[in-house]
């Protein structure tokens, strides 16, 4: 099996350490470097009887995030390793929601880098141990944008934030007003305004919601 592989990647030095790395293995034959993402679809467009591509991340003029999405619009055979020096979890997501085959560190050894190779060409995706842990975490809980840009705007008082954590408790108003020492009306107009900043309407979804937004 030949496996025909390019490599997108700015930095000179590191290009020279892959192909070091890559030239212990003579089933894979170098097609062509590219030093920014733009070069590398204009090669592309010249060659693209290829079988994979590692591509760096950050890179001047068109960086490999926006070239992945490009690549697999226009050629989904290509499949796509990103080679990257840090293991950020934005970075991840962004890659894998472009398209990325695999994920995998620049310092990776000869042969970690060569099984990942050969892994990714078999339907199955190279990924860092540590890549891989994080890409879990984020699946897991995925960054809700709307929950960050929200995130900022709730501001409840000192005696709403007591009232909720009594709620929390499954307390009723006027056990709620006889531990914070209040009136049952006030509590109530204190749980309105929270069910109005939270945009809640009823008990359980402000706890949840408190919760989430680590208010309580």
């Amino acid at each position: 099996m030949n496996i025909k592989l390019a490599i997108i990647d700015d930095n000179t030095f590191l290009v020279k350490a892959i192909k070091d790395k890559l030239s212990f293995f003579d089933d894979i034959s170098i097609k062509w470097i590219a030093l920014d993402g733009s070069q590398g679809l204009a090669k592309l467009e010249e060659n693209h009887n290829l079988d994979i591509i590692l591509m760096d991340i950050e890179m001047p003029v068109l960086n490999g995030i926006e070239t992945t999405q490009m690549v697999k619009q226009k050629y989904p055979h290509v499949k796509i390793i990103m080679l990257t020096v840090f293991d950020n979890d934005e970075n991840i997501f962004k890659a894998i929601q472009a398209g990325a085959d695999g994920y995998l560190l620049k310092e990776v050894d000869p042969e970690t880098l060569h099984k990942g190779i050969l892994e990714t060409i078999n339907g199955g995706a190279a990924m860092n141990p540590s890549i891989a842990m994080k890409t879990l975490k984020l699946l897991r809980n995925p960054v809700d944008e709307k929950f960050l840009e929200n995130k900022e705007d709730i501001k409840l008082s000192k005696r709403e934030i007591d009232v909720l954590e009594q709620l929390s408790k499954g307390l009723s108003y006027t056990v709620i007003a006889d531990n914070l020492i209040l009136s049952p009306s006030t509590v109530r107009k204190h749980i309105e305004n929270i069910y109005k900043k939270l945009q809640v309407h009823s008990k359980i979804e402000a706890v949840h919601k408190a919760k989430r937004h680590n208010l309580i």
